[in-house]
């Protein structure tokens, strides 16, 4: 009966489906083509969701983004408009069933992440720019839908890691690919570097987060997965390749990512308390903010551009005089501060500081490449970014979902997890190490790039804690 069901919905699509294409064609408004194209996807995603979200993981990395001048809206083609249809069926199964998961969705992260989002959208309807903020919630919100909700749906099954990571880091290798050829075109120089990976990647600091996300997974391929001869040259090879994109990358804040990683990987490997660490951490950050006024007046006396040279590019991550972009990024920072000062509770919404924030510039912290016009970049950070336009509870949810990326890191390290497992759960943990160590200088997460696989990644950790786990208990 529900086969008979089927296959009569099927066909009365299918036959609707017809009925708008030749209704559209012979009216000649093809701009609504997109209806019936979109009946298309959202039964394809309705018959076989799984093929739809194994896409969307292999075409991101290929994604290109559309601009929209009229409605003032980028689009990434051609993910996004898949996202946003299964985000439309996710809420059409939770009125039907009622539920998601109850198990996954009681997660401690999932309820961060819900409060997170209930959050977002209170923002966004007292912004000071509702229109920006809507739509910066609603890719949010597929975003989230898509990549940490109905992903767990395949990464329940440990079977299914091997393929996610590599449905997602064969295309990257492509990506990496193309843009080091282009590279050498251009000499290999750090100016080339900025814009050699379009169309693909908006520039090398988005590429490089992304590379350095996936640093720990190709290493973990190369170095500590079994498989035979062949494949390991394969996955060596893949290493190889991504290393050296992310030095070509020419982006310091995504190689200081990769050392930060690799120090949390020693706190775990010495068993160093996390109270030893966070106090350290505290240390030092207090001890800047007590001498913020020597050192921001002795960094401000040069404003040098980064060198070609690798050496002084790195050493330029560390001492903030030699680069003007770095004073820049304190610029952005103070900017955001003020912004959060002036609205501490609901913020400025969701994607508007880049709108909002140039009044907030002061004239003598403003720099050769500071704009007062709403096309350059953001707040440079994972963490004003949200404190300036969501408020103080803004930054609150961000804290708490990273310090629960930390929690279920520890434990699944620490887990009875058969060896294998273990390292590719714990790549994607290393992998949001980077990332939100980046985060510090740089944010991304309104990208399709990097958000897919943050979410995703955090995906991973919880399917981990819920289900792996489960069943390697079992098996003891």
């Amino acid at each position: 009966m529900r086969a008979t069901v089927l296959h009569r919905l099927i066909y009365g699509s299918g036959l609707l489906y017809l009925i708008c294409v030749a209704v559209f064609t012979a009216t000649e408004n093809y701009l609504l083509m997109v209806i019936p194209f979109g009946l298309a996807l959202a039964a394809l995603a309705f018959l076989a969701m799984d093929k739809v979200l194994w896409f969307l993981l292999l075409s991101t990395p290929f994604s290109v983004e559309i601009y929209f001048e009229d409605l003032k809206f980028a689009v990434g083609v051609p993910g996004e408009p898949f996202m946003a249809g299964l985000l439309i069926l996710f809420i059409l199964k939770l009125i039907v069933e009622g539920k998601f998961h109850p198990r996954f969705s009681a997660h401690p992260m999932s309820m961060t992440l819900m409060l997170y989002l209930v959050w977002m959208f209170i923002s966004a309807m007292a912004s000071s720019m509702p229109y920006v903020s809507m739509k910066y919630f609603l890719a949010r919100l597929w975003f989230v839908v898509v990549f940490y909700y109905l992903f767990s749906l395949l990464l329940k099954k440990e079977e299914n890691l091997k393929k996610f990571y590599w449905f997602y880091l064969a295309p990257l290798v492509i990506v990496i690919l193309y843009t080091i050829a282009r590279h050498i075109e251009y000499g290999l120089t750090k100016q080339a570097s900025t814009w050699v990976m379009t169309p693909f990647f908006r520039e090398h600091t988005n590429y490089g987060a992304a590379l350095a996300m996936y640093f720990p997974v190709s290493f973990v391929f190369a170095f500590l997965i079994k498989d035979q001869p062949w494949i390991k040259g394969i996955y060596i090879g893949v290493f190889l390749i991504l290393t050296v994109g992310l030095i070509l990358s020419f982006t310091r804040a995504a190689w200081l990512s990769v050392v930060v990683a690799f120090g949390v990987l020693m706190v775990l490997i010495l068993r160093i308390k996390w109270y030893v660490v966070l106090g350290g951490v505290v240390l030092a950050a207090g001890l800047i903010l007590y001498n913020w006024s020597d050192i921001y007046m002795s960094l401000s006396k040069n404003q040098k551009v980064s060198s070609d040279d690798l050496g002084e590019h790195v050493t330029s991550a560390t001492n903030i005089s030699t680069d003007v972009s770095n004073l820049e990024r304190i610029n952005r920072w103070k900017s955001a501060i003020r912004m959060f000062k002036e609205r501490p509770v609901l913020g400025w919404g969701p994607g508007t500081y880049m709108f909002q924030y140039a009044p907030f510039q002061k004239p003598h912290e403003k720099t050769i490449i500071s704009t007062n016009n709403a096309d350059l970049g953001n707040a440079h950070s994972e963490y004003l970014g949200p404190l300036a336009e969501m408020g103080f509870p803004g930054l609150l949810f961000v804290l708490a979902i990273v310090l629960q990326i930390f929690l279920l890191g520890h434990k699944i390290y620490n887990s009875a997890l058969k060896s294998e497992t273990r390292y590719l759960v714990l790549a994607a943990f290393f992998g949001l190490i980077t990332y939100f160590s980046h985060g510090l200088l740089n944010n991304f997460l309104d990208l399709d790039k990097s958000a897919v696989s943050v979410f995703s990644f955090i995906s991973v950790l919880v399917c981990a804690d819920l289900y792996y786990r489960q069943r390697a208990g079992k098996n003891v």
